[in-house]
């Protein structure tokens, strides 16, 4: 199973590894959305969306839908 924004926890960090470009809205990419970013997840709004992310300092809200199609490689929290 590959592991997706959709799956981080609540203050856990990884580095965006690739997506599919037609699933990913334009704004997304231009905010910083980009492989070999990092993101962590900041908050998650009741019932489960949306995604607020912190992405290189961008902080940036996203649908859970979307954030099933970026793949990541999750930082260990040390």
């Amino acid at each position: 199973m590959k592991l997706t924004l959709g799956h981080l926890k609540r203050g856990q960090r990884a580095i965006i590894k690739e997506f599919s470009a037609e699933k990913i809205p334009l704004k997304l990419l231009e905010m910083g959305c980009l492989p070999g970013n990092e993101v962590r997840l900041l908050h998650i709004a009741p019932f489960k969306d949306p995604l607020y992310l912190d992405v290189n300092g961008t902080h940036l809200a996203i649908r859970k839908e979307t954030a099933l199609h970026i793949e990541i490689d999750l930082i260990d929290n040390e």
